[in-house]
């Protein structure tokens, strides 16, 4: 099949969190072929995904096990913490030129985001983020998803975007960085841009886990999210001594822990 969406869900919560991002994608791509991956595959609605592949050895990275299962020439992986806001578009185009499109990742100034496993890259080469995942099936994006495998597992990390890191900038495969409005891991720039500058189409943010993680009310609608992201910005802030009133002073390196 020549396009499609697929999720990866291990457990019930990631999967219920599936759920709610792929009827989000059926209000604004509602002919669009949609996969689930899920160990779980009792509690899926019925008729919203078009397949549904069981895991049977889930662990806390499968998604890097189902990446090269999709059925699709031309894939686009979705985390599970993603509400789809407006139509794709023609942004499967990218893959007439690219084998993988993926967006930065946030907190680039943080050594969280800044490392790679065993592999050191510029400040201006930082991690994408693989929460979105835009990619086509070829020879190179074969061999490359199965590298990905191997490094990770190798690596006994938690993350698997410092692998990543590193065989980007080792591999000589065709890649593009997404803008943004692909991948809104930033939701509060929602607040910044001006009429002209964007329209978000994917907004990804862990907030929409937060019921998993602290309890409390279940975050589904993304004026209640564009809120919630309000108030964590001001409490990162606050946690960091302060925002400096000059707007490049406040970025100094005390604002980077």
């Amino acid at each position: 099949m020549e396009k499609g969406v697929i999720y990866v869900a291990t457990g019930a919560d990631y999967r219920d969190l599936a759920v709610a991002s792929a009827r989000s994608l059926r209000e604004v791509e509602p002919d669009l072929p949609v996969d689930l991956f899920t160990d779980t595959p009792g509690g899926v609605p019925e008729g919203l995904f078009d397949a549904v592949h069981l895991i049977t050895e889930p662990h806390d990275r499968s998604k890097l096990d189902c990446l090269a299962l999709t059925r699709f020439e031309r894939t686009l992986f979705l985390d599970c913490d993603t509400l789809i806001v407006n139509p794709l578009g023609d942004v499967w185009g990218i893959l007439e030129r690219f084998d993988l499109a993926m967006a930065h990742e946030v907190r680039r100034m943080t050594p969280l985001i800044r490392a790679g496993h065993a592999v050191e890259t510029p400040y201006a080469f930082p991690q994408l983020n693989s929460g979105v995942i835009l990619y086509r099936r070829s020879g190179a994006m074969d061999a490359f998803l199965a590298e990905w495998v191997r490094r990770y597992a190798a690596a006994g990390l938690y993350r698997d975007q410092p692998v990543l890191k590193d065989l980007l900038w080792e591999s000589d495969l065709r890649f593009y960085v997404l803008p943004p409005e692909f991948n809104l891991r930033r939701v509060t720039l929602l607040d910044a841009w001006e009429p002209g500058d964007a329209r978000p189409v994917i907004i990804h943010s862990h907030r929409l886990m937060d019921h998993m993680r602290q309890g409390g009310t279940r975050i589904t609608d993304v004026a209640d999210l564009v809120n919630a992201e309000r108030a964590a910005l001001e409490e990162e802030w606050t946690r960091a001594g302060g925002r400096d009133d000059h707007p490049v002073r406040r970025f100094s390196p005390k604002a980077s822990r």
